[in-house]
C-alpha cells in the first residue's frame, strides 16, 4: 500500500475510534432550547426538517477518496440553504473542486455540476420528521467532469426519536444521472443511528447502498460525528469504508458549517 493509502487508512481508524468513543459516552446534558443548527452533513441521508424561515445555512467541508488506489480531494463541498417559508427552503449546491492526487492516474481535475431544488417539511408524522427534496444538477462543471446532461433527483429523508438520547433516521432517493450518454437510473437506501452525547455533541453510524441500474451496488459503512462551536456553528469528520466492489475503497472528510438568523426579514 502506498503512502496516500496508509494515510487514508490512519485517518479513517481515527475518526471510528472517535466516533465510537463518542457513542459510548456518559448521558447528555440537557438540551439546548434555542434554536441550533441542524445541517444535511456529513450523514448520506439529509437531514429530516428545513433551516428556520428567512435564515441562511451554509455547510462546507473536505473530502479525501480512495477508489481502489486513486485518490481525488473535493471541495467545498457547499450547500446554501435558504428558509423560504416555515416547511420550506430553497437550496443550492455549489460546484465542487475535483483534484486528482498525484498517483499517476491521469484523471482530469476540474469543477463539478451546479445544483438546485426544495425541501418540503411533511413532518412531524406520528413521530416521524418526514421531508421531500426535488432538485436538478445542470451541466456546469468542466468538459471531463461534467455529466453533461441535467440530472434530476428525489430523495425523502426521515427520522424518529428513540429513548436515551438515540435517533434513528434514514433516506429513500433515486437519482438520474447522465453517464456516457444515457440514463443510469439508480435508488438509494439508507439507515443511521445518532447519539446526542451532549447538547454540542452527537456521533453517528450508518449504512448506505446505491443500487445502478448499470453496473454493481455501492454500499458503505459510514462513521462520524459533530461538535457545535455554538448555537450556530458547527464541525464534523466523518469516514467510511466500501463494502462492494463498485463502492469506493475509503474516504474521509471534514467541514464547517454556519446559520445565519432573520436574513430575509
Amino acid at each position: 500500500m502506498g503512502r496516500g493509502g496508509m494515510d487514508l487508512v490512519r485517518l479513517l481508524s481515527a475518526g471510528c475510534v472517535l466516533s465510537a468513543g463518542c457513542l459510548l459516552a456518559a448521558d447528555p446534558a440537557a438540551a439546548d432550547t434555542e434554536v441550533t443548527i441542524a445541517t444535511d452533513r456529513p450523514a448520506v441521508a439529509e437531514s429530516s426538517v428545513v433551516v428556520p424561515e428567512g435564515a441562511l445555512q451554509v455547510e462546507n467541508g473536505m473530502l479525501t477518496t480512495d477508489t481502489q488506489g486513486h485518490h481525488v480531494l473535493d471541495l467545498p463541498e457547499s450547500y446554501v440553504r435558504y428558509g423560504l417559508w416555515e416547511k420550506t427552503e430553497l437550496r443550492l449546491t455549489v460546484p465542487d473542486y475535483f483534484h486528482d492526487l498525484p498517483t499517476g492516474s491521469g484523471t482530469a481535475s476540474g469543477f463539478g455540476d451546479t445544483a438546485l431544488g426544495l425541501k418540503q417539511q411533511l413532518g412531524p408524522l406520528a413521530g416521524f420528521d418526514l421531508s421531500l427534496i426535488p432538485f436538478v444538477s445542470f451541466p456546469s462543471g468542466a468538459r471531463q467532469i461534467s455529466s453533461h446532461g441535467y440530472d434530476p433527483g428525489l430523495q425523502l429523508p426521515w427520522s424518529h426519536a428513540l429513548p436515551a438520547s438515540w435517533t434513528a433516521a434514514g433516506q429513500l432517493a433515486w437519482y438520474w444521472p447522465t453517464a456516457g450518454g444515457t440514463r443510469n437510473s439508480t435508488g438509494e437506501a439508507t439507515f443511521l443511528l445518532d447519539r446526542q452525547l451532549t447538547a454540542p455533541c452527537d456521533a453517528f453510524i450508518e449504512y448506505a447502498a446505491d443500487f445502478h441500474q448499470h453496473g454493481g451496488s455501492s454500499q458503505l459503512l459510514h462513521v462520524g460525528t459533530a461538535y457545535k462551536l455554538t448555537a450556530h456553528q458547527q464541525v464534523d469528520f466523518h469516514a467510511a469504508v466500501g463494502l462492494t466492489q463498485a463502492a469506493p475503497r475509503s474516504f474521509v472528510g471534514i467541514g464547517y458549517s454556519f446559520l445565519l438568523l432573520g436574513v430575509g426579514k
